[in-house]
């Protein structure tokens, strides 16, 4: 395959991650090595353009240059990335630019207007951008330009920032730069736009990389980038190349739009067919409805985003009791909330629980959904027995007990990874408030609200800005179901959080919380239809980390094969 035969065919391989950012770099690949469009034989070789370069200099620079000339080394065979075709020419930059300097290195004083002032944040490769500008007087700016006189054609080169981005000056303002843009002017010989895609193109921004360095910052400095090895076509090839990379960019352009508007139909595609099953419906359009999801999901799916939205779906379905039916012959959650609060007076008589405050009956509407048969709706804090850590900072030892925080709960299982241990006498204090045993629910309190996980193990430890979900009557509740009410209400709690930039919920905060309570066997079937779901969502995402995988396989594969056999 060759490179026009790729180009052709790329509309097909644009589907993969990167494609077109790996397309432009492709195209520039190919043109910096003369492999984008044929060489003329008439066409004048760069061996003698050099030799009007050489003369243009003298012209220029009659008595040499204002500062010591530049001893600059031949280049080296090692120096040499490619081999390049019949006419063409390795030389430095310096020997093909009449200028290369930067701009202002003190920090000017900034004006309300006057001169423009441009810094390694104007500097896009689309062109200078005169967003957010900034001025200094017209008489600093005239002092900025001695040095250094931007205008027309130049190029302009970050140092600092997003070093090695660069674009050629399209507009015909006054301005002056600061010290973190490079301004390199090249001779006539040598087309601006040509250097600046070679700039872009992989071999100029390896050489690049390679040279930058800097203890605190980073930064690319003159006597380096002046260096700098550019192969350098015909005069009239660089025409031609430059032509030809800006079409095949425009190409890339609509390649691009159009997949954004792909992407963009599916998202919209996706959030309807799930917003479809989020709304009221009678039984039958519900089932309708899911079936066709689940049947085209597969199709449609085609990011993590759509996975995630379809996950979220699942569980505010199971919730609100869509997704299992119902059985009118169970026992009503109104009886077993009875059996609860029946055994949570009997723990408070004898003195295993703390009082606390009287929880409120909810009022009409704090459940924002009709509730199916036999469920009912209560308070978390009436359902289970809400605590939380300490909200204190400990003093840490080197060897104790492991003190679990919101991060070790972060990746929705309990981590024991980076922990901090307390003193005997701590881990006890805070325990006679919430001492945790297996199957108990965790769930962050502040920071990244949620992520409630099951404790799955028997190690003793004390938890800090965590709540804790123990049972006033564990054979009447599924620690599963709670926990996936949990991730669902997490959207809602973050909403509702206090804290500003450290958001929290409080203990009261929780126990308050509306819970709508199902029959603990209908508790069991909701917890193993989010399995058997969420194991199908397990599955596309691994179908789209595989399909990405081969995709990006192909694309590489093919790339090669055009780079190397054109």
């Amino acid at each position: 395959m060759n490179s026009g035969q790729l180009l052709q065919h790329f509309v097909r391989l644009s589907e993969a991650p990167d494609a077109i950012p790996r397309l432009r770099r492709f195209i520039l690949d190919l043109a910096v090595r003369g492999k984008l469009v044929e060489q003329v034989p008439d066409d004048e070789p760069a061996a003698e353009l050099f030799k009007r370069i050489q003369a243009e200099k003298a012209l220029l620079f009659p008595h040499g240059t204002t500062k010591k000339e530049l001893q600059l080394p031949s280049i080296a065979n090692e120096d040499i990335p490619f081999k390049l075709p019949d006419g063409w020419l390795w030389l430095r930059l310096d020997e093909v630019a009449s200028k290369i300097t930067d701009g202002e290195h003190l920090s000017p004083n900034k004006a309300q207007n006057g001169m423009l002032l441009l810094t390694a944040k104007h500097i896009l490769d689309r062109g200078v951008s005169l967003d957010d500008p900034q001025y200094v007087s017209y008489k600093d700016g005239l002092r900025f330009r001695e040095r250094c006189d931007p205008r027309f054609g130049d190029l302009l080169i970050c140092s600092r920032g997003t070093i090695g981005r660069c674009c050629v000056i399209k507009l015909n303002a006054v301005f002056c730069l600061m010290g973190s843009v490079i301004l390199i002017r090249s001779l006539s010989e040598l087309v601006p736009q040509y250097l600046a895609y070679f700039l872009k193109s992989d071999v100029g921004q390896l050489f690049i990389r390679g040279v930058t360095k800097g203890m605190a910052v980073n930064a690319l400095y003159l006597k380096d980038i002046r260096l700098c090895p550019i192969a350098v076509p015909p005069l009239a090839e660089q025409h031609r190349i430059v032509a030809k990379i800006d079409e095949l960019m425009t190409l890339c352009d609509q390649l691009e739009a159009a997949k954004d508007e792909r992407e963009q139909s599916r998202d919209r595609l996706v959030a309807a067919t799930l917003q479809r099953l989020n709304q009221p419906a009678d039984d039958e359009t519900f089932r309708s409805d899911a079936c066709f999801t689940f049947d085209h999901l597969p199709r449609l799916t085609t990011s993590p985003a759509h996975i995630k939205q379809l996950r979220q779906t699942i569980l505010n379905l199971a919730v609100r009791g869509r997704l299992v039916p119902q059985d009118p012959n169970e026992e009503p959650a109104a009886e077993m909330l009875k059996r609860i609060q029946a055994e949570q007076g009997r723990l408070l008589k004898e003195g295993k629980l703390r009082k606390t405050k009287t929880l409120e009956p909810l009022a009409e509407g704090d459940i924002p959904f009709n509730l199916p048969l036999l469920w009912t709706a209560t308070r978390l804090g009436i359902a289970y027995d809400v605590r939380d850590g300490t909200h204190d900072t400990p003093k840490y030892v080197d060897i104790g007990y492991p003190l679990i925080t919101s991060k070790n709960l972060s990746t929705g299982r309990l981590s024991f990874d980076d922990i901090k241990f307390i003193s005997e006498q701590d881990h006890r204090q805070i325990s006679e408030r919430s001492l945790v045993e297996r199957g108990d629910i965790l769930l962050a309190m502040i920071g990244s609200i949620g992520n409630p996980v099951i404790v799955d193990t028997d190690c003793t430890f004390s938890i800090k800005n965590v709540a804790l979900f123990k049972y006033f009557h564990r054979p009447s509740s599924h620690p599963g179901f709670l926990r996936l009410f949990l991730q669902n209400a997490a959207i809602e709690m973050r909403q509702l959080a206090a804290g500003g930039l450290q958001p929290f919920v409080s203990l009261g905060f929780l126990r308050n919380y509306p819970f709508p309570l199902p029959p603990l066997a209908e508790q069991y079937r909701i917890v193993a239809k989010v399995d058997e779901l969420m194991d199908f969502c397990d599955h596309l995402e691994a179908q789209l980390t595989t399909t990405a995988t081969d995709s990006r396989r192909l694309l590489e594969a093919v790339l090669h094969e055009a780079l190397t056999l054109v």
